[in-house]
Formats: structure tokens, sequence, C-alpha cells
């Protein structure tokens, strides 16, 4: 398959609500796919934790309760990315799901988002570094770091805390990835700032675009997900003929938005050999530099 030249992504800076039912919440996510498909996005990016939203609709005493929002929410898994997969099918859109908590065999859970294709391929990432708070909370690390192929692109998922790790990118572009998505969660500006900072190292570390897309707007109702803070943003190396600042987009703080850009793909790739710095192709040159690609699983969504 020939490598694509434009990625057209809408990074959603997704407010958490309250819905009354399961059914309000289905036609939310409805509402804002349509939206983030009227920008012309071939992919939908949601943030890290929307699924929590859907404990609202549970009752009080799944959502007061951290450990039964778990339980409750990775229980709804297969039928929240089975709504994502028909959106992604009805709009030809790849859609990466807003994550949550999945419940493994051996009892323990994870931190997981979806990438769903239109022709209703489904591929997993979970989260590889837990932050305290999920520590506390009896969410586990997950993996491996994989990278989806794509009919738009390799893309890979770097959930929240992982992006800010420039050894799991790393192992990612080595093994083929053009973007990487990253889906956050935040209750602070720093902690916003943290994933930004990170989504922007990233992209310079390895020529390539990163987009973030975060939760906002206060959720007093739920213990996991009260307060979020956040913009969304597509990233590139600040670099001349792509972008100055390497911002191809970004958000006003907390408000509820699609963020739109299409990334140049092709000069991308021609800037780790043709820019103004090498950043790509210098990684090898610091002490300690090895090989990663081994350590990821590439996984065929085409």
């Amino acid at each position: 398959m020939a490598a694509p030249l434009l990625l057209k992504v809408a990074a959603a800076q997704y407010p958490i609500g309250q819905p009354a039912s399961l059914g309000a919440w289905e036609a939310k996510i409805a509402a804002w796919v349509e939206e983030g498909v009227a920008t012309g996005a071939d992919l939908l990016v949601f943030p890290e934790y929307a699924a929590i939203e859907q404990a609202a609709a549970l009752g009080r005493d799944v959502y007061n309760d951290l450990t039964t929002t778990l339980e409750r929410v990775a229980a709804l898994a297969e039928a929240r990315v089975a709504l994502h997969a028909a959106l992604a099918k009805k709009h030809g859109v790849h859609i990466l799901v807003g994550s949550g908590p999945a419940k493994h065999p051996d009892g323990r859970f994870v931190n997981a988002a979806q990438l769903v294709t239109p022709s209703g391929k489904v591929g997993v990432q979970e989260k590889l570094i837990m932050t305290p708070f999920e520590h506390n909370w009896g969410v586990t690390a997950g993996g491996p770091l994989r990278v989806f192929e794509t009919a738009l692109g390799k893309l890979s998922v770097l959930i929240c805390y992982d992006s800010e790790f420039p050894l799991l990118a790393r192992a990612a572009v080595e093994a083929g990835a053009d973007a990487i998505l990253v889906p956050s969660c935040t209750e602070r500006v720093s902690g916003y700032h943290r994933v930004r900072t990170g989504s922007q190292a990233r992209a310079l570390e390895n020529t390539i675009v990163t987009v973030q897309s975060p939760t906002v707007g206060d959720a007093p109702w739920s213990p996991a997900v009260d307060f979020n803070v956040g913009a969304a943003g597509v990233y590139v190396p600040p670099e001349h003929g792509v972008s100055d600042t390497g911002v191809l987009a970004e958000g006003a703080l907390n408000a509820a938005q699609w963020v739109y850009a299409a990334a140049d793909l092709a000069a991308l790739r021609r800037l780790r050999t043709s820019g103004e710095m090498r950043n790509f192709g210098d990684w090898p040159a610091q002490p300690g530099a090895e090989p990663l690609r081994h350590t990821v699983e590439a996984v065929s969504l085409v």
C-alpha cells in the first residue's frame, strides 16, 4: 500500500457531562462524531477516560464509588466500541474511541483505547505507565505498545502519561508510526501542559505529527473525572516549510470543540533526511541509544 501523503485529523476537546441515560450518552457521541466529520477529518480522536461519562447514566451508587465505576464501565466496553464502529462505518472515518477501563481475564483493570476503522476493524492500545491516581484506583499497566497499519497511515497511541516518556514514542516510530495519538485527561493546567509538552517533544524528536485530545469541564458528580483542563492540539517539529511554531492547530483552553488540521506526512518523511535539523536520524548519537523496534507489536487494520 502506498504511503499516505496527508493526515486530516480532528481532536476533540470533549466535555464530561452527566447523561441521564445510556441512550442520552449515545446520542451525544453520535452528535459529536457528526460535528467532527463536518471538519473534513478522516480521523477523529476522543480523549482519555471519556468513557467514564457513562457511569453518570448508571446511577449514584455506581458513579460515587471508584471500584464500582471500573466494574460497570468496563462491562460496557464491547457496546461502547460497537457504537463507535457503527458511526465510523456510517461516516467513512477512523475513530479513536475515548479510553476507559477494560477488565482482563485475571481480574485486573487496564486503561484501554480502541481504534476503529470504517470497515469495522478494531485495534486496542492499553496504557503502559500508570499515574499515582491510577495506582490508587486499581488500574494497572497494560501493553504491549502497538503500531496500527491503516488506510490513513501507521498510527500509534500513547495515552496521556505515556506521552511523557520518549522511548515509547521512539519505539513506535522505529516500528513505522507516522503519527502518535495522545488522548489525555488532566485535572490541572499544569497537567495539561505536561502532556502538551510531551506531545510537542515527541513530534520534535521523531519528525512526526502528534495529536492531543483532552477532556474538559467540571464533573463534580464523579470522583474519577471531577476536574478536566486542557486544549486539543496537532503538533509537528518546528521546521521551515512545515510550521515555524510546531503548532498546526490548537484549541481554546477548556472550550468544548473540535480542533482540525491536515498534516503533510510526505513532507515530514522528507524532513528526516533534509530538514534544518535531523533529530530523527541523529537519535542514535545519544549515549545509550539502542534500537527499540522489537518492543512494538505491528497490527494491520487495513
